[in-house]
């Protein structure tokens, strides 16, 4: 749709324009599958190789995180060399990925593991979703490449993130395949203008309230993220802790409620060029917005 704004160009960045985070890209395997199993795979290869039970960690995705779906890796990170010969089926992985790539054939690629608790941001959803699913993960988890993470996230983050004025810069921002959202950390995240000036008091709603939507999602043990954000299946209360989610972060950016979609995203693209005035020269367009 078109929106009354100027044109910006809305490009790659490193670093948020914000005070927040970095969200990072999560491990990359390139290893063909060799080093990755679904839970039924880990039990059999345990029975051929005991010894391999602790060397397996749990791993996340869109499609694991999305649809409440256990997978796994062999993680084989500080393995001596000596254990590793000891073991054949692992031997044997490991020399399948040595003929997809020879360096450090045992490992993943690329290691990126976060510190603490984290918030997983998967790279695509449903475009029938009104909200992206995102949500905190336990460290010893570790996210999976394309898909990005926020170590150390807060309550803060995580409401903001999930809140309707975020998911309008999703769509109007990210990429696309098909009719699926592509979501990107230097595109998407990094240029999304979070509040400019949150007083504590309304960090602290956002909080609650982010909580809330967490509280809210827990009750439902046996649904997925699939099932409680498909726009048919939303649990109503799941619905009003979002809607009281989405008016705490609405209050954060400004005192009069948006009356559209239209208006939040010429809202935010007023606060973006504001926030980016003198880093570069706004011409062109990458995303047109229509005044």
């Amino acid at each position: 749709y078109l929106i009354e704004a100027k044109n910006i160009f809305i490009d790659k960045k490193s670093n948020p324009i914000c005070d927040v985070p970095i969200a990072k890209n999560g491990s990359r395997a390139n290893d063909k599958g060799f080093l990755l199993f679904n839970e039924n795979e880990v039990e059999d290869f345990i029975k051929k190789e005991p010894n391999s039970k602790k060397m397996f960690k749990r791993v996340i995705g869109a499609f694991e995180f999305i649809n409440n779906v256990k997978r796994y890796a062999l993680w084989l990170e500080e393995i001596e060399p000596n254990i590793l010969k000891s073991m054949p089926h692992v031997l044997d992985r490991i020399s399948k990925v040595k003929e997809v790539r020879n360096f450090n054939p045992q490992l993943f690629e690329t290691i990126r593991r976060p510190k603490h608790s984290f918030l997983f941001i998967p790279q695509m959803s449903s475009a029938n979703r009104f909200y992206l699913p995102i949500g905190f993960i336990d460290k010893s988890v570790i996210p999976l490449d394309p898909h990005f993470f926020i170590d150390n996230a807060t309550l803060f983050h995580f409401g903001i993130l999930t809140s309707t004025m975020h998911n309008a810069w999703i769509r109007v921002i990210s990429g696309k395949l098909k009719s699926d959202i592509r979501y990107s950390n230097s595109i998407v995240y990094n240029n999304y203008p979070f509040p400019e000036n949150p007083t504590d008091k309304q960090k602290q709603n956002i909080e609650t309230c982010a909580q809330k939507v967490l509280d809210t999602r827990a009750k439902y043990t046996n649904s997925s993220l699939a099932d409680l954000y498909d726009p048919l299946t939303m649990p109503p209360d799941l619905v009003k802790a979002h809607n009281e989610l989405d008016k705490a972060v609405d209050a954060a950016y400004r005192s009069q409620p948006f009356t559209s979609e239209a208006k939040r995203m010429e809202f935010l693209f007023e606060l973006y060029e504001k926030y980016t005035a003198g880093l570069f020269a706004v011409e062109g367009k990458k995303k047109k917005v229509k005044k």
